[in-house]
């Protein structure tokens, strides 16, 4: 990379592409999206492209579609103005959940926007914490797939974990879990998870001990709150005393800040800053651990044509 770097935001998260900016040491270039009277989106660069290292950063957050479709027309005024790369920038992407066939004749819809992406213009993605690792493989650019874990173990470390396990909600996300409590130096358990719906599961068992301890339960994102709540009432079955939850990325839909308020037990709520914390002040235990800094050097990385995976080689480089 050989040319200045540029960012823009799109509407869903520009607190985000601030900090970010303000840690890089750059403006946030200036975008205009307006809509006409039949309701279709114009979006407008203000700022000079031409050979540069554009970054555009869009959560795809609800509202999603109208999200998405705004970054694809910057990536695409990026492209028409002649910029040398274009990075989507994207925190939580959210499609990332339509990742396989298992119903008869429904949509894969992660591969789908992949290639959107790419045909709008982006050369490079980066992201944080997909819903499923094989999403990685739906793009045809390059992607920079980013982990929390480091961060939101580096909350957990100012506690006394010497009574604690860590859980994850089912065995699809163990892997990332096993990984977690290894920097911390617990042990794991997990759910048995069926999905019945959106927002209901069913938790049949705990793979794991955690009869009189106290539990930190990670995953990848809340949305309802649906499956934390079945998790955390069968931990209290099983014996588990205090609970606290943390994931990257705390959407916080539909009954969610309902259900969490609800729940006994519960210490903490830990969650990154990758989408926009709307619903925090109902949530008087929710703690916000910023990943700008961690997303920040990785376009630094990126720019300078530094090595990204050796973030994540030593847990004391960073946390």
């Amino acid at each position: 990379m050989t040319g200045e770097i540029t960012v823009f935001s799109g509407s869903a998260h520009p607190e985000f592409a601030a900090d970010i900016c303000r840690i890089l040491g750059v403006e946030l270039s200036p975008s205009r999206t307006s809509r006409f009277s039949n309701d279709c989106l114009q979006v407008q660069l203000r700022a000079n492209c031409r050979l540069r290292d554009v970054y555009v950063v869009q959560p795809l957050v609800p509202p999603v579609q109208e999200n998405l479709f705004e970054l694809l027309l910057m990536l695409d005024a990026a492209r028409a103005a002649s910029a040398a790369h274009i990075t989507a920038v994207i925190p939580h992407f959210a499609y990332a959940r339509s990742d396989k066939k298992d119903a008869p004749r429904i949509s894969i819809g992660a591969r789908l926007v992949a290639d959107m992406l790419e045909t709008a213009g982006a050369t490079r993605v980066l992201t944080m914490a997909l819903h499923a690792p094989q999403v990685h493989g739906f793009f045809s650019v390059p992607v920079d797939h980013l982990s929390a874990t480091l961060e939101l173990a580096a909350h957990f470390r100012r506690f006394d974990l010497s009574n604690s396990v860590v859980v994850s909600p089912d065995l699809g996300n163990a892997k990332v879990a096993t990984e977690f409590a290894r920097n911390l130096g617990l042990p794991v358990a997990a759910g048995s998870k069926r999905r019945l719906s959106d927002d209901t599961v069913v938790i049949d068992s705990i793979v794991g001990d955690v009869a009189g301890k106290d539990v930190i339960v990670l995953d990848d994102e809340i949305a309802t709150a649906g499956s934390i709540v079945e998790l955390l009432r069968v931990l209290r079955v099983a014996g588990a005393r205090e609970a606290s939850v943390a994931c990257t990325h705390g959407l916080f839909t539909g009954k969610a800040i309902e259900r969490l308020r609800a729940e006994p037990g519960v210490t903490q709520i830990v969650t990154t800053d990758t989408v926009p914390q709307v619903g925090s002040r109902e949530l008087p235990n929710l703690v916000v651990r910023s990943v700008a800094p961690l997303f920040a050097e990785t376009i630094h990385r990126i720019h300078y044509g530094e090595s990204v995976s050796s973030l994540f080689s030593d847990v004391e480089t960073y946390g």
